[in-house]
């Protein structure tokens, strides 16, 4: 199937994500702004100043930049703790997983050209970037996190703020793994195989995965893993659980690139989405069974 048929599931990824960021990100900041001002001044700055050299570096269309902006000011937002320290935040995941998306999508430029992969000049659409970040500012966000307290079906109302975020961690580290390991492989990772059936295929097709690839994008969730629990002070299980979603998530990937996106039923935008979203709640559902202290 002619995948441009698709990209109604492009839309629907923007119109899931952007408006409901956009509410969270206005409120936070009217609320912010009448309580201090100065955090809220740095929170949207620094962020704004994130996606202008997003657009600068080429690494985001104009578009792109201005989504991933207001994503990464709204995690900032849910992230935020007395003192206020920028670095303190979900700012340094989100900074982790855009240096790392930088660094690889210009990583054997010549080789992905002869593949048809190579992203193009101007960089990701806002569609692109939505469909990779939205996942952790929706999971980050006061309503979904009030549902998870609260929830009977999950007995984590005693767990701290900080911990909860391990659950858009987790679509963090997802987005960075499934990047890395795209780029890496299909630089490095000579002859893939396709993830259900393990026969060798071209490099780039859906689905297709190598041992260097898969081992790059492991080391990539577990950098952003890092980077978002040492900024939020979290423990060992905050870590070790948002580094397990984010490699759930990269095989989930995988599988739905060879089966649905591959059969033409679903999108890159729209596979990226689901499997950051599977992600987050393969991190919930480690949450809500691993013992607490």
């Amino acid at each position: 199937m002619d995948q441009t048929k698709l990209v109604w599931q492009s839309k629907l990824v923007l119109l899931v994500v952007l408006p409901f960021t956009a509410a969270d990100l206005v409120l936070k900041t009217h609320w912010w702004t009448t309580q201090s001002a100065p955090v809220a001044l740095w929170t949207v700055g620094l962020s704004a100043l994130l996606g202008l050299a997003t657009w600068k570096l080429r690494a985001a269309t104009a578009g792109g930049s201005a989504a991933g902006a207001a994503i990464t000011a709204s995690l900032v937002f849910s992230t935020l703790m007395f003192p206020y320290q920028p670095w303190h935040t979900a700012l340094i995941p989100a900074i982790a997983v855009s240096m790392l998306a930088y660094l690889v999508t210009r990583m054997g430029r010549e080789q992905k050209k002869k593949l048809g992969t190579v992203e193009p000049r101007n960089g990701r659409s806002a569609a692109q970037i939505t469909a990779n970040l939205g996942v952790a500012a929706i999971a980050s966000s006061d309503p979904v996190l009030s549902w998870v307290t609260n929830s009977h079906c999950f007995t984590l109302s005693a767990l701290a703020p900080t911990l909860l975020f391990t659950i858009g961690l987790a679509a963090l580290a997802e987005a960075a793994a499934d990047t890395v390991s795209s780029e890496v492989g299909q630089v490095f990772g000579g002859r893939p195989r396709l993830i259900t059936t393990l026969r060798p295929v071209a490099p780039g097709q859906n689905g297709a995965v190598s041992l260097v690839g898969t081992l790059a994008g492991v080391i990539a969730a577990a950098l952003v893993a890092v980077a978002g629990t040492l900024a939020l002070r979290g423990s060992l299980t905050m870590f070790a659980v948002s580094c397990a979603g984010g490699v759930f998530g990269l095989l989930f990937d995988s599988l739905l690139g060879a089966t649905l996106e591959e059969h033409g039923y679903l999108n890159n935008d729209a596979v990226n989405f689901l499997s950051t979203a599977s992600a987050a709640v393969f991190a919930l559902g480690l949450l809500a069974i691993l013992p607490h202290s």
